[in-house]
Order: structure tokens, then C-alpha cells, then sequence
């Protein structure tokens, strides 16, 4: 599960274990992925209920001053929640694929076009000078609004930058979008901070011989 940074880009992931992190994907579609997916992927489900979907939809990185509105006003059906999951699955083999620089798969990219064919949620100026969400938003919204930010990704500036974590038990993908261009771990507080840890230790061992 995760919880919407308050003071710091990207979600708070909490690993089953009980164990917290705050990794920040670099784009909408890439916050989809720590939900679960497919394979052994699936021992982090959390995309159950309709309301799992619509707590996702909050804590994600949609605008500011947007994802409050998504909350009270987004209307998600089980099937959604259903294709939700096969969106989800297909965005990680998809963009696992594309780290790899293998075509992609004609099942996945059926499934990522089809979501991105329906009406996008769609924003709307307020009387008091704010954004809010348009009446009637759906899951199938908040889904093409996903499918057309994987789209924008993988075909955008940063295409090149999508990348898989550095550690060697870590499967999360993100989109270096640092100035350098030199982001190997999901989260330094994690990963990056393990791999600190190992490498001191190996320093240490080897000062000793």
C-alpha cells in the first residue's frame, strides 16, 4: 500500500513486511506498478475493491488541488477494478520489455491502446479560481488517464531514461528524470542505502586482510 508524499515527491510504499519507503516513479503510469502485478508480483496486490482503486487514484500524482476531487467524485465499478489489474500487468511486462529494448508484446499493447481510447478524466476551473475534477468521473477515466501517460512516456523525451532498480532483488521501474541522469535505485532510502551498507561492510572486510 502507499500514502500521497506531503513533503516529499512520489509515494510512501509499505511492503508487506511492515517495512516503509518513499519511492517516486517519476510519472503517473510507472505509481500504477507497486500496486501488484503479474506472476510472483502478485504477493502485493492491493487493488481489491473499488475503493482500493479510488485510494490509489488519491494517493497518486495526479495534479494538486485535483486529487481531493477524485476521491469524493470518482464512481468505480469491479470490472474496473478488474481492468485496473490487466492495465497494470500489461504496463509491467510493457515497460520491463522496454528497459530491455524487446518489441512489445501484441496482447499488452492491445490492452494499453484500449484504455487509452476511452475519455480521459477531465479537469475543470472553478468559480473560485481552483481545479476540481468534471462531474462523472469513472474508473475508465482514471484509466485512459493512466494508459495516455504510459503512451506520453514511452514515446516522450525521456523514453530513454525508464529504468529498472539497481539492486539486484528489486523489480521497481521509475523514469530518471534527475538533471545528470544518474539515478540507479528506486529510493535511496532503500536500496541505494543497502547498497551503501554492503559496500562499506566490503571496505571494512577488506582493510582486515
Amino acid at each position: 500500500m502507499s500514502e500521497k508524499a506531503t513533503d516529499a515527491p512520489g509515494l510512501l510504499l509499505r511492503h508487506p513486511d511492515g517495512s516503509s519507503f518513499r519511492f517516486d516513479p517519476g510519472a503517473l503510469c510507472l505509481e500504477l506498478l507497486p500496486t501488484g502485478g503479474p506472476g510472483p508480483l502478485a504477493y502485493f496486490e492491493v487493488l481489491r475493491e473499488p475503493a482500493d482503486l479510488v485510494r490509489w487514484a488519491e494517493e497518486s500524482r495526479l495534479p494538486d488541488g485535483l486529487a481531493a476531487g477524485v476521491g469524493h467524485g470518482l464512481a468505480v465499478t469491479r470490472a474496473e477494478v478488474a481492468d485496473a489489474r490487466a492495465l497494470r500487468d500489461a504496463l509491467w511486462r510493457l515497460t520491463e520489455g522496454h528497459v530491455r529494448g524487446a518489441p512489445p508484446g501484441p496482447d499488452d499493447l492491445a490492452t494499453l491502446n484500449d484504455a487509452a481510447a476511452h475519455p480521459p478524466l477531465t479537469a475543470r476551473l472553478t468559480a473560485d479560481g481552483g481545479r476540481a475534477w468534471a462531474p462523472g468521473s469513472t474508473g475508465t477515466g482514471l484509466l485512459s488517464t493512466v494508459a495516455r501517460d504510459a503512451v506520453d512516456l514511452f514515446t516522450g523525451a525521456y523514453a530513454h531514461r525508464i529504468r529498472t532498480c539497481g539492486a539486484h532483488d528489486c523489480r521497481l521501474l521509475f523514469v530518471d528524470t534527475s538533471r545528470p541522469g544518474k539515478r540507479r535505485w528506486c529510493s535511496m532510502e532503500r536500496c541505494g542505502n543497502r547498497a551503501k551498507v554492503r559496500a562499506h561492510r566490503a571496505r571494512l572486510t577488506a582493510a582486515d586482510e
